[in-house]
């Protein structure tokens, strides 16, 4: 009956919960009250299954399974807070921490800061790993922002957000790896880039790295939950 109806039966956590068969594991977890960690996906959004923190366990797999982009099966029993998933989002913080210049404490961003919060939630007390510390640039060239790439997390959030949303398709992805950077159109000064100047990539920044030049600080926290209002008036259009 569950393949004929499209709904799905599964277990997350040891209680039994239904699903559309469309949904992923982490839209079903929060419907169902369950908190999942994330950095890359935003409601609003495509999922990317960037930053990992989202991993769950799955019965009968070895391998951990990113929520945001994994949909339901039936029978599926899932656990979302073990010790190795524990263990794993704080490695993947740590990572994130070292790889780029994270200091939280001479940070403009600090107190409203994604991955500062999640550290916090996810006890992470300290980074065993040796920071990077590579030298990247601050583009300051907008007239009204700046981008430092000192504190990308390369969620893509900004790639999207341009993308789905506004249409503009100005930020992307160059590199790889560790070299990894966002850009703007093909490695221009965001400032003589074809930016529409709309903003909507400032807000949805988790870490700060995307700031608006007349509101730095701690006293102009972001508003990323603008984007389902959007796409529910345009749906309504």
């Amino acid at each position: 009956m569950s393949v004929e109806t499209g709904v799905k039966t599964l277990e997350i956590d040891g209680e039994e919960v239904s699903a559309r068969a469309e949904q992923t594991i982490l839209e079903v977890a929060r419907e169902n009250d369950v908190n999942l960690p994330t950095l890359c996906h935003l409601d609003g959004l495509s999922d990317v299954g960037a930053c990992r923190l989202c991993l769950v366990e799955i019965a009968g797999s070895n391998k951990l399974a990113a929520a945001c982009v994994t949909t339901v099966q039936e029978g599926m029993i899932i656990r979302t807070d073990t010790e190795r998933l524990r263990k794993h989002r704080r490695l993947i913080l740590e990572m994130l921490f070292a790889e780029r210049n994270h200091v939280c404490s001479v940070c403009v961003s600090n107190g409203h800061c994604e991955l500062q919060t999640l550290a916090q939630e996810q006890g992470l007390i300290h980074v065993r790993l040796p920071y990077r510390n590579p030298q990247l640039a601050v583009d300051a060239s907008h007239e009204r922002f700046t981008a430092d790439h000192n504190r990308c997390i390369l969620c893509t959030r900004c790639v999207r957000v341009c993308a789905e949303i506004e249409g503009a398709h100005v930020w992307d992805v160059m590199g790889r790896g560790i070299d990894s950077l966002v850009i703007t159109d093909l490695h221009e000064d965001w400032g003589s880039s074809s930016c529409t100047r709309c903003g909507k990539c400032v807000q949805v920044c988790p870490t700060g790295a995307l700031f608006d030049k007349s509101k730095i600080g701690s006293d102009h926290p972001k508003s990323p939950d603008f984007l389902p209002y959007l796409n529910l008036m345009r749906e309504a259009q």
